[in-house]
């Protein structure tokens, strides 16, 4: 008998069979591993995130979620709180007022590729990836450089999931409780002596006279701490893993830069770290033969549903003049994510200055090690040789 077990090593490292069993004989399935029904198709959940009156985010979306960020984030939270937290928050995440972000991303790919190119090994995620995302996104929120380390690791360590008791263990809450208690401390410098960054903006966004509650700073200011280490530092990461292991698209970008852009987007397509989301139903609902009741939760497998030939032709073919409309790697609905401005900025301008200069690598080890989590999917390390 099939099981889809989101705890289980072989869905950190290689989901994608099961996603294709899930897609083509359980498309609606009750897993009792994970408590919840598993939705892999895409049209069902392209549906789904639409339909947030049936498909609530209202007890939180992360598949183990974290104490205290339910109802307070964008992604756990329904209208018509969430279209407030969104107006509040999303004039600093325009594409016109993150330009100025490009330049400090492009210098500090240089300072990295600087120190580890002559040394002709290194690793992508801890010696490039991570250091330009975090450090543009220490830059953008005013955080003290350094703190990169620190930070990065709670981070880290909040994501995952104890796989033993199947739950968010002591460490990982410990982490997360940790770092709200950084913020919180950020937000109380901010309100003594204001700067030009985004914690700074979010204190003093207001709309007819509405502010953002103390809470929704924080656990904002956390979001965006969360997805600019994690997911944003993840997906440069599988880019540049999906570019080494299809050397002749990699080799196209780097012949004609105007495929930069597209290749972006193949790579979210194909890889996007952010893999499976939750919901809770407030409804039941009626799927390929499965009646799913009011108050079960929903998982919805992006991964999978990117994968789907259904809507994308050789899904598994990393293609980059695809050009791959509606694909899921940043959500969609409403909870389409509201840092895809930035994503697709500092990733371009990073990943450029990198092929530039390291257009030929390999790995050095046989198997790679992945993050145990049941929401996202990322490498531990890439290490690489130039050649």
């Amino acid at each position: 008998m099939f099981v889809f077990d989101p705890y289980s090593p072989e869905m950190d490292s290689n989901p994608f069979p099961a996603y294709e069993t899930l897609r083509e004989q359980y498309p609606c399935m009750w897993s009792e591993q994970a408590r919840m029904w598993i939705l892999s198709r895409y049209d069902d959940i392209a549906n789904a995130v639409q339909d947030w009156q049936t498909y609530s985010s209202a007890k939180g979306n992360m598949m183990d979620e974290l104490p205290g960020r339910t109802g307070f984030t964008l992604g756990s939270t329904d209208p018509p709180r969430h279209d407030r937290l969104r107006a509040l928050i999303m004039g600093a995440f325009t594409k016109k007022s993150l330009e100025y972000l490009a330049e400090p991303a492009r210098k500090l790919a240089r300072q990295t590729i600087d120190e580890f190119a002559p040394k002709r090994t290194f690793d992508f995620v801890t010696d490039f990836s991570s250091r330009v995302t975090v450090g543009t996104l220490f830059l953008m929120m005013g955080l003290p450089d350094e703190d990169h380390t620190t930070v990065r690791r709670r981070v880290l360590l909040m994501i995952q999931s104890d796989k033993a008791t199947r739950q968010k263990g002591p460490e990982h809450i410990e982490a997360f409780q940790t770092l709200v208690d950084y913020v919180r401390g950020q937000v109380a410098k901010r309100r003594l002596a204001p700067k030009d960054d985004l914690i700074t903006k979010l204190i003093e966004s207001e709309i007819d006279g509405d502010r953002l509650a103390e809470n929704e700073i924080v656990m904002t200011s956390m979001t965006l701490i969360m997805a600019g280490v994690e997911s944003l530092s993840s997906f440069m990461s599988m880019m540049a893993l999906n570019m080494h292991d299809f050397p002749d698209a990699r080799r196209k970008v780097i012949a004609n830069p105007e495929l930069m852009a597209p290749a972006i987007e193949e790579s979210l397509r194909y890889n996007t770290s952010a893999q499976r989301f939750r919901r809770v139903l407030m409804r039941d609902v009626e799927l390929h033969g499965q009646r799913m009741r009011a108050g079960d939760f929903v998982c919805l497998c992006y991964g999978s549903g990117n994968r789907d030939p259904r809507k994308f032709p050789n899904p598994d073919v990393y293609d980059v003049e695809r050009r791959p409309q509606g694909h899921l790697g940043f959500g969609g609905g409403k909870h389409l994510c509201l840092g895809t401005a930035m994503a697709r900025l500092v990733t371009e301008t990073a990943m450029r200055e990198f092929f530039a200069r390291i257009p030929e690598y390999g790995l050095t080890i046989d198997k790679l090690n992945w993050t145990s989590s049941t929401t996202f999917r990322s490498p531990t390390s890439l290490p690489f040789a130039i050649q």
